[in-house]
């Protein structure tokens, strides 16, 4: 018997089922929905940051974001070479 001769939905004399589709659900966390809603005003951060380009630690303030995953985040500038500085902090 020949290969490929066959409609792609038919295999041995039957029809395929059609693939199951399983569709991403959004998640429903009350404690992040309303993070970018309440702050009006940004929250800062002073701190030691360590700067890459330097290879040093360095003091700085700067002003903390909330990424997609509800991870906070400080974000300044270097004062030395002027290279954005980033600092986890942590969740919520």
């Amino acid at each position: 018997m020949q290969r490929g001769f066959r409609s792609r939905n038919v295999r041995c004399g039957r029809p395929r089922r059609p693939r199951r589709v399983f569709h991403k659900i959004p998640r429903r966390d009350d404690q992040y929905d309303n993070l970018g809603k309440e702050a009006v005003m940004a929250e800062t951060w002073s701190g030691e940051f360590y700067c890459v380009k330097c290879k040093e630690k360095r003091e700085a303030e700067g002003e903390v974001k909330v990424n997609e995953k509800g991870t906070r985040m400080a974000k300044a500038v270097c004062p030395v070479c002027g290279t954005n500085l980033n600092r986890i902090l942590g969740k919520v």
